[in-house]
């Protein structure tokens, strides 16, 4: 009997683990594949490179789609269309396609249904309201400033960006190796790093970053940050200490906990409501899970280059650089180099 019930157990968590292998899978959202800009359903739309994608809570998807210049947007229906950008370079305000961008990088939609952009080479971040009106948010450099007397830029090519319940807007300043604040009245703040390139731990203000891409936040008010160029995950927590988390300076791909997992520039991050985060491990063609112990796996990926949809541990991506969650824990991945956005579903 005893033998019985310990082989019952034993084909339990054997079948459970198979379950836990093969019940997620990766599928196209949106896009051809080939670069382009048309608008459409499913397959029939095109991106070129893009980067950064959020969710609002209407489920649907926001898209930088960075060499397009555009701003687009997938509903639940996978219709694709383009929210604001004119397709030229620019940094106009306006509405909708009378806007223009210059290689906006990431999106984050707030409670209000306004939509926040890292517009990565004007080193701006702008705001597309409900109406679909765009205003610059923060970043202009003041009024009258001398040109013959160069000063250091608000923000130089943000790369990541958040909005949190309280309205607060939080950037990667990537060229400033900083994590900014931009409150609802307009107010910047430094909230990590020195400025200087580095990977130390500690104190927010004594902490360094090197060339930070992703930016995320759970639900206890700590911040995620892919440290890219460190191919490090760190953590802000909300007493305002840097650790890292994940990773370490050698590029990688090997699954573990903590410094003994590593990653090749990791970009975008996201965090579900369970703690989980997941990463974007742009140089390894992976999306990565750390779970909240700390351990790193593998959760999407066979780090060859490719497009395959199908079971996660059999698909394949090229660049995959930004991700985001729904609600449901699906998490969707911006696919750089093939022009695709993709699902990963439970």
């Amino acid at each position: 009997m005893r033998k019985n019930i310990a082989f019952l157990s034993i084909a339990i968590i054997f079948i459970a683990a198979c379950k836990k292998q093969s019940h997620l899978t990766v599928s196209t959202v949106a896009g051809s594949g080939l670069m382009g800009s048309a608008d459409g359903k499913g397959i029939d739309a095109s991106f070129s490179n893009l980067m950064g994608l959020c969710l609002d809570e209407k489920g649907n998807i926001y898209v930088a789609d960075s060499r397009n210049n555009k701003i687009r947007k997938v509903d639940p229906e996978g219709i694709v269309t383009t929210i604001a950008g004119s397709g030229s370079v620019g940094s106009a305000d306006g509405k909708a396609i009378a806007a223009s961008f210059f290689s906006p990088v990431a999106v984050a939609a707030d409670k209000n249904g306004n939509v926040y952009v890292a517009d990565t080479h004007n080193s701006l971040i702008r705001k597309i309201n409900g109406e679909g009106l765009v205003t610059t948010f923060a970043g202009k450099l003041p009024v009258g400033t001398d040109p013959k007397k160069p000063i250091r830029p608000v923000f130089d090519n943000p790369m990541s960006i958040i909005a949190d319940t309280a309205g607060d807007v939080y950037i990667a300043d990537w060229i400033h190796d900083q994590i900014r604040k931009i409150s609802q009245d307009g107010k910047i703040a430094t909230i990590a790093g020195t400025g200087d390139p580095g990977a130390k731990d500690g104190p927010c203000m004594s902490a360094t970053f090197y060339l930070p891409e992703g930016i995320a936040a759970d639900n206890k008010g700590n911040l995620y940050v892919s440290d890219t160029y460190n191919n490090m995950i760190r953590k802000i927590s909300k007493d305002g200490v840097v650790t890292t988390l994940a990773g370490k300076l050698k590029k990688g791909k090997a699954n573990g906990k903590g410094r003994a997992a590593s990653f090749a520039h990791p970009a975008g991050i996201a965090v579900d409501k369970s703690g989980n985060i997941y990463v974007a491990d742009s140089g390894n063609n992976l999306i990565r899970m750390i779970n909240p112990e700390g351990v790193v796996t593998t959760y999407a990926g066979t780090g060859e280059r490719g497009k395959q949809d199908g079971d996660a541990e059999k698909a394949t991506f090229y660049r995959p650089v930004g991700v985001a969650i729904d609600t449901s824990g699906n998490v969707y991945v911006a696919d750089y180099e093939n022009n695709l956005v993709r699902k990963i579903s439970k």
